[in-house]
């Protein structure tokens, strides 16, 4: 388990990991064993709304997919996964769709949900209101330390899985903690004041549509462009990754943030990004 001190300002400081585990960050477990170019480019893709798919965490991590979104609801003191209040199904718990098939993979694993040993993001997106929802998902979370990364004081312990909130948080409060099993999704306005640092918010998120006005036809305008490269270098130098929903969930658009370094790839189509990266592979230096 390695430590990664809040300071390092680079790539690596968002989760305790180095430059080239990003490259393959969160590959995921396979029914077949992937080449190393697929590994690589597959890294990049987050499941989002995952329980849509017709099989919840298990299509993403076959696919290699880099990180996977749930969407929670406390409800009579249970964390229930959907995207709508009105759906939400006493069986569908965060633990029986995620926490607890992702612990028999580690344990059967030996200490690893993944073939490669690096840690899953688990983007857990808070439906309801911030401070309970915490509480709740923190005495959860206790129940899969052995698999969680822990973030005390300005380190990252890394685990086989991080948890990283989303949705209403509870920033203050897990700013508070001196030893949590869980993180922070930022925004854009915490990248560009730097209001949090890397331990904390190890990923940036934020709605595409806000921020760009390109929809994925055509050419994306050269002062777009040249904005999303900037946010990324950004990011990158303070040791963060950057992810981007509500995006264009078209070729056109992983194309363009494949080419500029987005760390992870929005997509609902699940088998379509998956070829377009094993088919097209980001070019690679030498």
């Amino acid at each position: 388990m390695n430590v990664t001190q809040e300071t390092r300002g680079n790539r690596s400081g968002a989760i305790g990991l180095s430059l080239l585990t990003i490259l393959v960050l969160l590959s995921g477990c396979r029914t077949t064993v992937p080449s190393e170019s697929s590994t690589a480019v597959l890294s990049l893709g987050h499941a989002h709304n995952d329980y849509e798919n017709e099989h919840p965490l298990n299509d993403a991590l076959n696919y290699g997919f880099a990180s996977i979104e749930a969407d929670v609801h406390l409800v009579n003191g249970r964390l229930l996964v959907a995207h709508d209040a009105h759906e939400v199904n006493p069986a569908n718990t965060l633990e029986a769709l995620y926490l607890d098939p992702l612990k028999e993979r580690f344990i059967a694993n030996r200490g690893a949900i993944r073939d490669d040993g690096a840690p899953l993001i688990l983007l857990i997106d808070f439906k309801t209101e911030s401070e309970a929802t915490y509480r709740a998902l923190d005495a959860v979370l206790q129940n899969y330390r052995s698999m969680l990364t822990r973030f005390v004081g300005g380190n990252t312990l890394e685990g086989s899985v991080s948890v990283i909130i989303s949705g209403n948080r509870p920033t203050r409060t897990l700013a508070g903690q001196k030893d949590r099993l869980a993180a922070i999704d930022g925004r854009l306005p915490d990248l560009k004041h730097k209001t949090y640092p890397a331990s904390l918010v190890p990923l940036i998120s934020d709605d595409w549509k806000k921020h760009f006005s390109w929809n994925g036809i055509g050419d994306c305008p050269i002062s777009e462009q040249s904005k999303l490269a900037s946010l990324v270098t950004q990011a990158h130098l303070q040791g963060q990754l950057i992810r981007f929903w509500g995006n264009p969930d078209l070729p056109s658009y992983w194309k363009l943030a494949r080419d500029n370094d987005v760390d992870l790839i929005n997509t609902d189509n699940l088998a379509g990004l998956s070829e377009f990266l094993k088919s097209k592979p980001a070019p690679t230096s030498e």
